[in-house]
This record gives structure tokens, C-alpha cells and sequence, in this order.
């Protein structure tokens, strides 16, 4: 059974950085997408980022040249480095995995979910 814990969220302020990190349990391996969305109270979850198994990253345009996907297979863990915080990039942050070598941008997509970790920037 794969289980997924983000951490790292908290309050920052416009133009600060914060790291995410989801410790994947179970079978995350080499076989498996890892994704990070989105969701804020007046809005849809959102797709953020994925790292496929052989490591090809995409990033959704608003985040683009400001966030940083990564993995380390050793830790099971995978990463979300922020940059350049906005307020708009406030929301509850969830890590997401799903087993294949295609990874894709809708969340029906994924089967393991975290518990989704609060990211607070204030301007």
C-alpha cells in the first residue's frame, strides 16, 4: 500500500521560497509519476508539476522558472522547491502518484494521494 506525507508548507511572504517534500511509502519506485497539485477555497485543484519515472519534469505556465520538481529515489521522497512566492500561490499543496511511465496533468489520473500540506504567502 503506497502512503504519501507532504511537509515543508507554512507562511511566507511575497518573494520568499519554501520546500515541499512528499515521503512516499510503499512501492515508489522507478515506475511510478509523482505529481503536485493545488487547491485554494475558490478553486478547482490545480496541476503544478510531475516527475516521470526516468526523471522528465513539466511545470504548469504559473509556476514555470519559479518551482522545482525533484526525487530521490534513495529517500522515496520527491520535492517541490518555490521560488519567488506569490499570493496567488497560496493553497493546500498535495503530493499525488500514480504507476506508469506517462505521467498526466488531471487528477483523476492519480490513485495515491497525501493528506495535502497548507502553503500560506502573504504580500
Amino acid at each position: 500500500q503506497v502512503q504519501m506525507v507532504e511537509s515543508g508548507g507554512g507562511s511566507v511572504q511575497a518573494g520568499g521560497s519554501l520546500r515541499l517534500s512528499c515521503a512516499a511509502s510503499g512501492v515508489i519506485d522507478n515506475t511510478y509519476c509523482v505529481a503536485w497539485f493545488r487547491q485554494s477555497p475558490t478553486n478547482q485543484r490545480q496541476w503544478v508539476s510531475y516527475i516521470s519515472p526516468r526523471g522528465f519534469t513539466n511545470y504548469a505556465a504559473s509556476v514555470k522558472d519559479r518551482f522545482t520538481i525533484s526525487k530521490d529515489g534513495a529517500e522515496n521522497s520527491v520535492y517541490l522547491q518555490m521560488n519567488s512566492l506569490k499570493p496567488e500561490d497560496s493553497a493546500m499543496y498535495y503530493c499525488a502518484a500514480r504507476r506508469g511511465f506517462s505521467c498526466y496533468v488531471a487528477s483523476t489520473d492519480y490513485n495515491y494521494w497525501g493528506q495535502g500540506i497548507q502553503v500560506t504567502v502573504s504580500p
